[in-house]
């Protein structure tokens, strides 16, 4: 895949995502297999850890995204942010306990709010109407550790089987390089720093309307589309095997690496509502897929086209909500958005859980099948 248009500081970044990716996804698909094999953790305990490490991490995203616009500073927070996160993985192979767990994956989550707005606004500092497709690139370099990360433990955990602390551990190693490449990241020369006087009540009364429409649809769609922990565990349970349902997970990121970059451009050609709409869509079918399915075969398909979904919104989201906000705003804007979501996505991991252990796996799932295609629903019809 050829990169377009690219800078070195976007690379930058791409390189940055793609070691802490490498070393978070690692850990991602073995800490709710660990957590409820291993330590014997609820599904509603698996949701409190998930939604409460999200909404660590939204508080701070909207707090730094300020910040960074108020000092006029954005490369501090990104060392800061990933720093923090290579710092404190390793934790639970030294104390292999539920509250280690939880307390590395918060911490994580800390550094993750500290560093993800202002370095969103970096990329949209960086990119010259071709915000797609550079938030795409980015979205591709994350989403590639994010495969290489769970091939690492699968293959540590082939000739140490069942020793998930030993994971932990060996995700120092692509920490180290994440670290590297922050000193490397350098700030724009044209960022003006946001008056004292400015805060999110004038930010909010500034914001152009399809930025708050924006808002509110994907809050929505957050709460509904909550952990992915709970796809890893829901095809576990079809197949049966753990190694089986972290190499779906694999699967899945390995379509949204492709996609990601492809689906940035075509949302600079065709606009980024349209992309973003077809990817819930992606997601309503997906989602009624893994509520109905019982059949692994067709869960390998259901992460392929899960992908895709991905590939069609994540980076999109930012790229739409970085085009209709000034620079010097950016980091506010794309923190609020960041926030909002993340609140959404800890009171959905929370319920799901809860509707999981009460109800079977059938029921949260459609629900987010139909709240998403509603949505889509509402984007086709809006002009």
């Amino acid at each position: 895949m050829k990169f377009k248009n690219i800078s070195r500081q976007v690379l930058i970044l791409g390189m940055i995502s793609f070691f802490t990716d490498f070393a978070s996804e690692m850990l991602y698909p073995v800490a709710p297999i660990f957590l409820t094999g291993a330590l014997g953790a609820s599904m509603a305990v698996v949701g409190i850890i998930e939604g409460f490490a999200e909404v660590i991490a939204g508080l701070l995203k909207g707090y730094f995204g300020f910040l960074s616009d108020k000092i006029g500073k954005r490369s501090i927070f990104v060392m800061l942010g990933y720093g923090l996160s290579s710092i404190i993985k390793p934790l639970p192979g030294f104390l292999p306990n539920v509250i280690t767990v939880a307390l590395s994956r918060g911490l994580d989550r800390v550094g993750k709010g500290i560093r993800t707005s202002p370095r969103d606004a970096l990329l949209a500092a960086n990119s010259n109407g071709n915000s797609g497709a550079v938030f795409g690139f980015h979205r591709s370099m994350d989403t590639f550790g994010a495969v290489a990360g769970p091939l690492a433990a699968l293959v540590i955990l082939y000739f140490v089987p069942g020793e998930y602390a030993i994971v932990y551990l060996a995700a120092v190693i692509p920490s180290i390089f994440a670290v590297y490449f922050t000193f490397l990241v350098k700030d724009p020369r044209n960022i003006t720093p946001v008056s004292k006087k400015k805060h999110y009540k004038e930010f909010w009364k500034e914001a152009p309307k399809q930025y708050k429409y924006i808002l509110v649809i994907i809050t929505i769609f957050s709460f509904v589309n909550s952990s992915d922990v709970f796809l890893i565990l829901k095809s576990r349970d079809i197949s049966q095997s753990d190694s089986t349902a972290i190499l779906g997970y694999v699967f899945y990121n390995f379509i949204y690496a492709f996609g990601s970059y492809p689906a940035g451009m075509l949302s600079d050609k065709f606009g980024k509502k349209n992309i973003f709409t077809i990817g819930l869509i992606v997601f309503s079918l997906v989602y009624f897929g893994f509520a109905v399915s019982e059949n692994m075969m067709l869960i390998w398909l259901l992460f392929a086209f899960y992908g895709i979904y991905s590939a069609a919104t994540e980076g999109i989201t930012k790229a739409w909500v970085a085009d209709l906000i000034p620079d010097h705003f950016r980091g506010t804007g794309i923190g609020m958005l960041n926030m909002f979501t993340s609140f959404a996505v800890m009171f959905g991991s929370i319920f799901t859980g809860i509707l999981w252990d009460q109800f079977g796996s059938q029921v949260p799932f459609i629900l987010s099948a139909v709240v998403s295609l509603i949505i889509a629903v509402i984007l086709l019809l809006k002009k």
